[in-house]
């Protein structure tokens, strides 16, 4: 029989791609990654304009609380203690996010917890017993008529291009409130951003393992699986069977971006635009992820759309139709013997950072149990 070139064949440089690389060789594969793009890193790629480290998908904050997946991604950056406190902006008024005491005491001048939550009876009472049937509905029944005209509506409507009454109401089943004065958006317990940026994380993650960019699997599968004894796949699980059941829908983002020459813009990484006077949902600052000093200011303005052909897929819609479309294509994965799925795209579902991480880790830890060599 003939000997394959590489042990794996990595499709994708992302997380999923980057850590499983990086454990299979440590445990003595031959890997090669390949990605379509001109860049490592996948979403979480950052460029460095001007001594800023710009992150090009989007805000990306790490946070777990697995010590483990910590313990891994401090190997290959040192992490800053960046703490994510994103505000909101409606009108003319300032909201602290998530919902908290700062929140509450901003919408009704309350100043203790038990006026808080009193207030917030008040306010839903009158939807105790509706059994929602859409997104507006659901909010109404968790938050009231005040945080959810001001903080929910518009940007969801923005966020999904769909009135919130057209949405269904498990996307948002609950919304969680912190009756404390307490800005960390995140419980977890680690949480910061790669000094340097993410690029320079995955650039130590893939150290001496061979990479091609610009490389496209599924323009020349064939030949590509025939270069390897198995295929790790991060890509679209559609795409990859040529969309045999249909297309999974995706919300996609585009990002506009400006150089400022001043040295704060608007004094925080996220702010968050809840009405409708602006197309965009917010508005990122990118200095203050890496608290950068610089006399400039680099900000991306973040524009929700409706996902097309040559769109980067950002938001699984994970509502029945499409899961049961991804289930028709996760039963033929299932039935692959060389060939294994894995991250967002291939398991058609929103995921965290270090949840990619995670699922990566448990892949391999499937092969090297069952490595027969």
């Amino acid at each position: 029989m003939d000997m394959k070139k590489y042990d794996f064949l990595i499709v994708g440089a992302g997380f999923f791609g980057a850590v499983c690389a990086r454990i299979l060789t440590d445990s003595g594969y031959n890997c090669l990654v390949i990605d379509k793009r001109k860049h490592i890193a996948g979403n979480c790629y950052t460029e460095n304009i001007n001594g800023i480290n710009v992150h090009k998908y989007g805000a990306h904050i790490f946070h777990t609380n697995d010590e483990k997946i910590w313990n891994f991604v401090n190997k290959y950056a040192e992490f800053n203690r960046y703490t994510n406190s994103p505000i909101a902006k409606y009108k003319d008024q300032i909201y602290n996010l998530p919902f908290n005491m700062n929140t509450f005491h901003q919408l009704w001048n309350v100043k203790t917890p038990k006026e808080a939550i009193e207030k917030i009876e008040e306010q839903t009472i009158k939807y105790k017993n509706i059994t929602p049937t859409n997104l507006e509905e659901q909010a109404l029944k968790l938050v009231g008529d005040d945080i959810y005209e001001k903080l929910i509506k518009s940007y969801t409507k923005k966020q999904w291009g769909r009135d919130p009454k057209q949405l269904p109401p498990f996307i948002i089943k609950r919304l969680p409130f912190r009756f404390t004065f307490d800005n960390n958006y995140f419980n977890d317990k680690y949480q910061g951003i790669p000094i340097g940026g993410y690029t320079k994380l995955f650039e130590n993650l893939l150290k001496n393992i061979e990479i091609n960019l610009n490389t496209d699997f599924i323009k020349n599968k064939d030949h590509y699986i025939g270069l390897a004894e198995k295929i790790i796949y991060t890509g679209a699980i559609d795409e990859f069977y040529d969309y045999e059941f249909g297309k999974l829908e995706y919300r996609s983002l585009m990002f506009v971006e400006e150089k400022i020459n001043i040295e704060n813009f608007q004094g925080n990484a996220v702010v968050n635009y809840t009405d409708d006077s602006e197309r965009y949902t917010r508005i990122i600052e990118h200095k203050h992820f890496e608290f950068g000093q610089q006399k400039h200011t680099v900000i991306s303005k973040e524009y929700p759309k409706e996902w097309e052909e040559n769109d980067t897929p950002y938001y699984p819609i994970n509502d029945e139709k499409n899961n049961t479309l991804f289930k028709m294509y996760k039963l033929k994965a299932d039935q692959e013997t060389n060939i294994m799925f894995g991250g967002r795209l291939s398991e058609y579902r929103y995921y965290d950072m270090h949840q990619v991480i995670g699922s990566a880790f448990t892949l391999c830890n499937k092969i090297l149990k069952h490595d027969n060599r």
